[in-house]
């Protein structure tokens, strides 16, 4: 696949809401995952961690509605926008948030993906 046809198909993936099926298929199995500071994983390692970090998440929030862009791609890095409307669980408090994720592609695989937001919720 071409880094743009692997963007295409993760932008398909996330609209679907399926991420298992994105981190198996579009994924190196020592793929990074980069939160900003104050987020509650910083960074986690491998397709293992992946879902780690997917658990984590739907034991804190309650989505309601999610957006994603169409990818932006230059050399082998491309970029998308998320947009989520969701509450955070332990405190209740609903919001909309965005974010822009950035991927960096090897050998055909996602090896990388960054993410830039403003972190919410308590003490953030």
């Amino acid at each position: 696949m071409t880094i743009q046809e692997i963007a295409n198909r993760l932008v398909e993936l996330c609209r679907q809401g399926d991420f298992a099926t994105a981190h198996e298929e579009l994924y190196s199995d020592d793929c990074v995952s980069i939160e900003p500071d104050g987020a509650p994983v910083k960074e986690v390692k491998g397709k293992e961690g992946l879902a780690m970090k997917g658990k984590q998440f739907e034991v804190m929030m309650e989505v309601h509605g999610f957006e994603v862009s169409e990818p932006i791609v230059a050399d082998e890095f491309f970029s998308i926008v998320l947009g989520m409307d969701a509450t955070f669980k332990p405190t209740g408090q609903r919001s909309n948030s965005s974010e822009i994720a950035v991927y960096e592609v090897k050998d055909g695989k996602i090896v990388k993906e960054e993410f830039f937001f403003r972190p919410q919720g308590p003490g953030m």
